[in-house]
């Protein structure tokens, strides 16, 4: 006759467990939360520290944004696609992308141009299909207007004039805030939608960055706590990206 004895046994009238379940049942819930980590940095969120001023003043070196990575997501028929909103990408965007050139790396940069239009900029005004852009969000750190003349070097020309470009299918034309400050679309050419990350939602804590003159030493790592709350931008906690 075949035995109907449960692995847990009972033992003096009490459930005894083995070592065995006891360290699973414990495992069990860090496993769960370790899934769940990854699950949300991999399709709804990722925090991203901006490593430089290209975006000024939208947002600036030391902020660390969370990028919703599940808006521009693909979506399917299963309850997730239900329970998440989604849309395609807009002209005003801020996204966070792998750079064509370098996708080890991430880059972050404001959408200005979609799929079939025609881009130009003339003395730093941008203008989509013959029609001027209106900026309000954008930054001149040099007033200075660079001409469309072969005597001006190319990157100087580049920058604050360009010859009419009409965006491909499945691409974008991306530029910085900060138009004197940023390589952009205006450089590298048209960013690949399979590129973009996602959309940058709100700054999480901001930090600026040390002085230049700064040196490690034994009083900085001492100090270090104190010098983190000094340089916290506490005006920029949870801030949307716009």
């Amino acid at each position: 006759m075949g035995s109907d004895v449960h692995p847990r046994a009972l033992t003096g009238g009490r459930l005894e467990r083995n070592a065995g379940s006891s360290w699973r049942e414990r495992a069990d819930p860090i496993l769960a939360a370790v899934v769940f980590a990854l699950f949300a940095r991999t399709f709804l969120f990722q925090a991203f520290a901006v490593p430089s001023p290209s975006m000024e003043k939208t947002v600036l070196t030391g902020d660390r944004l969370l990028v919703n990575k599940f808006v521009y997501a693909a979506r399917g028929n299963g309850v997730l696609a239900r329970l998440l909103p989604a849309r395609s990408v807009e002209r005003g965007d801020v996204v966070v992308f792998r750079f064509p050139n370098d996708p080890q790396r991430d880059f972050i940069k404001r959408v200005v141009g979609l799929p079939g239009e025609t881009i130009a900029i003339r003395d730093k005004m941008v203008t989509v299909d013959g029609r001027p852009l209106e900026e309000p969000y954008v930054f001149h750190s040099d007033d200075r207007v660079w001409p469309d003349d072969p005597a001006v070097p190319e990157e100087g020309r580049r920058r604050d004039q360009l010859a009419p470009q009409r965006v491909p299918a499945d691409s974008y034309f991306v530029l910085g805030d900060n138009r004197e400050s940023s390589g952009d679309s205006r450089f590298w050419g048209f960013l690949p939608a399979k590129n973009v990350s996602g959309r940058a939602l709100l700054v999480y804590w901001s930090c600026a960055p040390r002085p230049s003159g700064d040196r490690d030493s034994w009083r900085s790592i001492v100090r270090w706590p104190i010098d983190i709350l000094r340089r916290t931008r506490w005006s920029r906690s949870f801030l949307p990206v716009r």
